[in-house]
């Protein structure tokens, strides 16, 4: 069941919101990030990510995420667990004011070999791979992005 926009938005209003982020490196340890659409984090290179579903598993919720941010099918099996974040933020997706949005985050990583291009371009306007150098220079990596690159 589908929830509709002002649904969501009650929902960010009262309760965190649980959203797995997919931490995509390659063989030379470079991290995967997207320039983002929409908000909360417009304008910013951020990992590929999304929020679990009600009523959804984790394992379907990280296979759909993958599938639908990067085009690739993988399970959560596959992945190696990062850890579990808090990301807040003082917008939320329909940019009404005074409603800030909060997300527990489950990081997960995956490796691809090679620099693969032609992601879905849904969520983010284009994709760049990033070493933890570039990232430290590019002044639009979003912090919460940041210390991804220490795993």
């Amino acid at each position: 069941m589908m929830i509709s926009d002002q649904q969501l938005l009650e929902v960010i209003k009262n309760t965190p919101l649980i959203s797995i982020d997919i931490i995509v490196k390659n063989e030379d340890g470079r991290i995967l990030l997207g320039l983002r659409k929409n908000e909360p984090a417009k304008g910013t290179w951020f990992v590929p990510g999304g929020r679990v579903r009600k009523d959804e598993g984790l394992d379907p919720a990280f296979s759909r995420i993958v599938g639908d941010e990067i085009g690739l099918k993988y399970t959560r099996d596959m992945a190696r667990f990062i850890g579990v974040f808090e990301n807040r933020y003082n917008k939320n997706f329909l940019s009404v004011p005074d409603v800030e949005t909060y997300y527990i985050v489950l990081a997960y990583q995956i490796r691809l070999n090679g620099d693969r291009t032609g992601f879905p371009a849904e969520q983010h306007e284009k994709f760049r791979w990033f070493t933890k150098d570039e990232a430290g220079k590019e002044e639009l990596v979003h912090e919460y992005v940041r210390p991804y690159f220490e795993f």
